[in-house]
């Protein structure tokens, strides 16, 4: 080698990843910065997915070049394998080759404009709306960016590729790192979007949604619904018995969790445009066999004083109305109008503030312990998200909480019982998120063994096997609805779970008797010391008083 020169390094997928965010850096928005990005990102993958499809079709059909040409142009042929039509301007190959064009906003615009309406069920996903609710495609074109850094991103996104990166699931890797990156860089609005895939995991390890309709009534950027669908593969399951709907208020957020849903290839039903699950619920009457959420925490205004005082969603729990000041119980009493009555689970997380509520909340609250729906209480470590460095706790409501058969395991009556947990203590695992040049931010994670652990005393308390659950100091305790009625129906887990005063362990006779010896040691030591100066000064004729 060459004298001066340098082994180049090698690109790593985190350093394509940054260099695409870096590419639009000072141009505009959080918001805006990640929406460029993913929305190319998606073109790069729904390019990707028709060229790997385009020639599938050829080698089937090729021999017969008319029926090719015919194959070919039928969108069902691309859409009955989760693959988009595109017309020929709007692939990948098309965008990078003329990335440079002084027009290329506006070759993206059309793109997306000609993917949305070639493919239905992306309408909404790839635009805005203007007054009249028309859609409107000018999301690049708008954007600030010059032709150059536009060129730029568009190279650095080109980079992402499954040749060259050998991840398992590429896509959702991507995804995974934009969602998450942004929502640690923006603002405690912008956080609500994303919830850490470690407790979006463990909510779909301990409610099991192997089959049926999953249902997610503030559901973001689509965390849950990805990692229910990724449960299901965990557990070699048949993701086609799964069914996905979902509602979401913001606009930006609501287009983020189609493109998010679509290029996976999930199927989903997320209604025909964002709306408030409050005042208009798109999926009303319908009723689901699980729901997992993550709802804003302590959402204030949710209503005005009069509204929905009369909807059958906060009927029958002690005939009060959650706060307007407080969303919180508002989440729960909607979640489980959803549930079906005689199976429906629900793992949701909130903020811890709900588990002491007083007022209405602890009216509403003695209503729900009374009716028996509380299954399982489980705090989770400080410092998870990124809209608060507080603790939050996860519920798991049950509608059927009798002795049966559940996923082949046989389960005991565990009706009158709430099962309390504390992970407040598992915050040894940290990981480290770059969210902008020099800055970084950590955040507390679940690894897979400890998610493993939750699930194992969850199904343990849960099992016909009743020497399978003991209570754990500080960790885990079963609770009768007796002692929480004692308790003022709270749900804090500190009022239920042992506490070990360490201190009681101490010999106190034992300790002092070693503090006094290390005491005597250290004078004997300050006295050798001061002879010594002593001595020194007198060697050099100083006299000493």
């Amino acid at each position: 080698m060459a004298r001066g020169t340098k082994k180049s390094k090698e690109m790593t997928l985190e350093n394509v990843l940054w260099n695409c965010r870096v590419a639009l850096r000072g141009i505009g928005s959080t918001e805006k910065n990640r929406d460029a990005v993913i929305f190319l990102v998606f073109l790069k993958f729904a390019g990707d997915k028709f060229e790997k499809r385009y020639e599938e079709l050829k080698q089937q059909y090729g021999f017969n070049e008319g029926l090719f040409n015919v194959i070919k142009e039928k969108t069902s042929s691309y859409n009955a394998v989760n693959v988009f039509k595109l017309n020929e301007t709007s692939r990948w190959s098309y965008i990078v080759a003329h990335a440079g064009d002084n027009d290329i906003a506006v070759i993206l615009d059309t793109a997306m404009a000609d993917i949305e309406k070639t493919n239905p069920s992306l309408q909404g996903a790839l635009s805005s709306r203007d007054k009249d609710g028309n859609p409107v495609y000018t999301f690049f074109a708008t954007l600030g960016a010059t032709t150059a850094k536009l060129k730029d991103l568009i190279d650095n996104v080109n980079q992402i590729d499954a040749n060259r990166f050998h991840e398992e699931d590429l896509i959702g890797r991507v995804y995974e790192y934009f969602l998450q990156a942004y929502a640690a860089s923006g603002t405690k609005e912008d956080g609500e979007f994303y919830t850490p895939s470690c407790a979006v995991k463990l909510i779909a390890e301990l409610i099991e949604p192997y089959s049926g309709v999953v249902y997610d009534p503030c559901c973001g950027s689509g965390g849950m619904f990805v990692q229910s669908m990724k449960f299901v593969d965990r557990h070699q399951g048949n993701r086609q018995q799964i069914s996905i709907i979902g509602q979401e208020s913001n606009a930006d957020t609501w287009r983020l969790c189609k493109m998010n849903l679509a290029i996976r290839g999930i199927a989903h039903n997320l209604g025909e445009k964002n709306a408030s699950t409050f005042t208009e619920d798109l999926h009303k009457d319908k009723k689901v066999d699980y729901v997992m959420a993550n709802p804003p925490f302590n959402l204030k205004n949710w209503r005005t004083e009069k509204e929905l005082t009369n909807d059958p969603r906060f009927k029958g729990y002690g005939e009060v109305m959650p706060p307007v000041a407080n969303a919180n119980y508002a989440w729960i009493e909607h979640i489980i109008s959803k549930l079906d009555v005689s199976h429906g689970i629900a793992g949701f997380l909130l903020a811890n503030g709900a588990l002491n509520a007083s007022g209405d909340e602890q009216t509403i609250r003695k209503a729900i312990l009374d009716k028996d729906l509380v299954e399982a209480i489980i705090v989770l470590p400080r410092d998870m998200f990124y809209t608060t460095d507080i603790s939050v706790t996860l519920w798991i409501i049950n509608m059927n909480k009798q002795a049966g058969m559940v996923h082949g395991r046989a389960v005991r009556d565990r009706r009158n019982q709430v099962l309390f947990m504390d992970l407040r203590t598992w915050n040894q695992h940290i990981e480290e998120i770059v969210i902008d040049k020099g800055k970084k931010k950590k955040k507390t994670i679940l690894t897979d063994e400890e998610i493993a652990k939750v699930k194992e005393v969850y199904h343990n308390w849960q099992s016909a096997d009743t020497t399978l659950y003991q209570n754990v100091p500080e960790f885990c305790q079963s609770v009768t609805l007796d002692e929480i009625a004692a308790k003022d129906y709270s749900l804090a887990p500190s009022k239920y779970i042992e506490f070990i005063d360490h201190d009681l362990d101490i010999d106190y006779e034992k300790e002092m008797a070693r503090i006094q010896a290390e005491m005597q040691e250290v004078l004997k030591t300050e006295k050798k010391s001061q002879k010594m100066l002593e001595d020194a000064f007198r060697g050099i004729g100083y006299g000493i008083d």
